[in-house]
């Protein structure tokens, strides 16, 4: 059966934007409608006639409201197959009506949480009638109808004033999909509030997560690859996919990758003075803290300016500007800030094809949660890497104790370690990285070519030395043997931060020590793969 006509329809909502419209139009064309409650009450607000729920099943609606729908005369009506002889028959016996459309949202338990409701007031909100209509419903789309979201009533509208009051097969089973979709996420946001906040399971037996498509990209990491973006249900952290774009072009999968690695990055200077982050696939290439954000701009670009081209721009502060003037003396894909001035926007609105994010604020990179990596056959779970440490985690291990300014030093290199691919190095002066070695297979290699990074700038800026002589020097893990520490001091570090916990760690002290470093040990590991 292709067409089916819409005699009666039962209408449930808890959301009733654009229902008065619906109920209008729906007897306009001559439908029965049936409603329960709150529904009831607003489409006769609405000046409509309404036959209860109750008038279908004989019984009232008792326990508050907990039993209502659920009841032989409704889902009768909603899975009885009409070509099908018993059906036929046994809806005459028990003069069971057939209900054609069926329009239902469900209670807003996402809504409840998210406001800090009690546990009470949260159980009260888990709907029990509204999904067994809508599965009912959904299942037999052969013959009925269902709408669970008010923003496909014009597409009902139109579906009906197209075909005289009739429904596709292809209508229906686009909106059965829909509504078994909305289920299963209603059903996984209440086993997930079960788990993780009522039961404080961090790994529970069985977890079903939740996406919902906000829009398919232009690509994925390359052209023969399709992506999409989607957004977690429920309360989550609020990051790039929020962001209102100012202009430029559409953003592509690589972009959201290596924006939200500049985002989380200087996200770690929300609370302190200007700084700019510089990304090029989703490795910094230049991170500096300044007085004020072109300073900063300057100083992040000098670290390798051949790296930043084509690279990703975040800020801390609202861009100014004269900030924005010196940014786009370069080819930049993506800017992030929480905000932008007039004149900044002015100067990259020249840029069309620059995409400018304003987040309006930055997360917090201590926030709780978990992260996914989807490997062949299994999904891997874990923490973010949200741990911090402090001046009592520190522990001098050589013989000579930093400098005031070189502990500085340290803890900057650190903070940007944790966010390089490893194996990780990191050399830093003055508030600014002077070079960075990322992704390479051994920490001697990451040593020498952040080194050489440092040598080139310094060639580039017609400077006299490299900027990693004096400076401190950061490793995401332990180096496990001498010679990468070795290389740092060659490249004329003179302090040294890193967990420790190796094996060789006396070997590595001992060779510190003779190069005249000092070093830290801060006791934890920040890998990044």
């Amino acid at each position: 059966m292709d067409k089916v006509t819409i005699r009666r329809a039962l209408l449930s909502v808890s959301d009733k934007s654009g229902l008065a419209e619906l109920g209008k139009a729906l007897d306009a064309l001559g439908v029965e409608l049936v409603s329960t409650g709150g529904t009831a009450a607003a489409l006769r607000d609405a000046g409509l006639t309404v036959h209860d729920v109750a008038d279908l099943t004989g019984f009232p609606e008792m326990m508050d409201g907990r039993v209502k729908t659920l009841h032989p005369m409704v889902h009768g009506g909603l899975l009885a197959v009409r070509d099908n002889p018993e059906h036929a028959a046994a809806m005459e016996q028990h003069g069971i009506g057939a209900i054609d459309l069926v329009v239902v949202n469900l209670y807003p338990f996402e809504a409840t949480v998210a406001k800090g409701a009690d546990r009470d007031e949260v159980i009260e909100n888990i709907d029990i009638g509204g999904p067994s209509m809508v599965r009912s419903a959904a299942k037999n789309h052969q013959f009925v109808t269902i709408v669970t979201d008010p923003s496909d009533y014009p597409a009902l509208l139109e579906e009906l004033d197209q075909s005289g009051g009739t429904t596709s097969t292809d209508f229906r089973k686009a909106m059965a999909a829909k509504a078994f979709a909305a289920t299963a996420a209603y059903d996984s946001m209440i086993s997930q509030w079960f788990a993780f906040a009522d039961q404080g399971q961090k790994f529970p037996p069985m977890v079903s997560m939740t996406r919902k498509l906000v829009g398919t990209l232009r690509y994925g990491e390359n052209p023969h690859q399709d992506a999409a973006l989607y957004l977690p249900a429920g309360p989550h952290t609020q990051g790039l996919p929020q962001a209102e774009q100012i202009q430029g072009k559409e953003l592509s999968y690589n972009n959201y990758n290596d924006a939200n690695a500049a985002f989380e990055l200087v996200a770690e200077f929300r609370d302190a003075a200007p700084a700019v982050v510089i990304v090029k696939h989703a490795n910094p290439c230049g991170v500096a803290q300044r007085p004020n954000l072109l300073e900063a701009w300057n100083e992040a670009l000098q670290c390798d300016s051949v790296s930043a081209f084509g690279g990703i721009v975040a800020c801390n502060v609202p861009l100014d500007g004269p900030t924005a003037e010196a940014i786009c003396q370069i080819f930049t894909e993506v800017v992030v800030a929480p905000g932008a001035d007039d004149a900044a926007r002015e100067v990259f609105a020249k840029k069309k094809n620059l995409r400018l994010l304003i987040t309006g604020d930055l997360p917090d990179p201590r926030r709780p949660g978990q992260t996914l990596a989807i490997i062949a056959g299994g999904i891997l779970v874990q923490d973010r890497d949200n741990g911090a440490i402090g001046p009592d985690d520190l522990r001098i291990v050589t013989e000579r104790a930093p400098t005031e300014q070189e502990l500085k030093d340290c803890m900057f290199a650190w903070t940007v370690a944790r966010h390089v691919k490893s194996n990780a190095i990191v050399y830093a002066k003055d508030g600014v990285t002077a070079g960075i070695g990322a992704g390479q297979m051994n920490r001697r290699d990451s040593s020498r070519i952040a080194a050489l990074k440092a040598s080139e700038a310094a060639g580039t800026h017609g400077w006299d030395r490299p900027r990693t002589v004096g400076s401190a020097v950061a490793s995401d893990a332990f180096f496990p043997f001498a010679d990468g520490l070795l290389a740092a001091a060659e490249a004329g570090a003179t302090a040294v931060i890193q967990p420790g916990g190796s094996m060789r760690d006396q070997e590595i002290i001992d060779a510190a020590n003779e190069a005249g470093l000092a070093m830290i040990f801060t006791g934890m590991r920040h890998f990044r793969h």
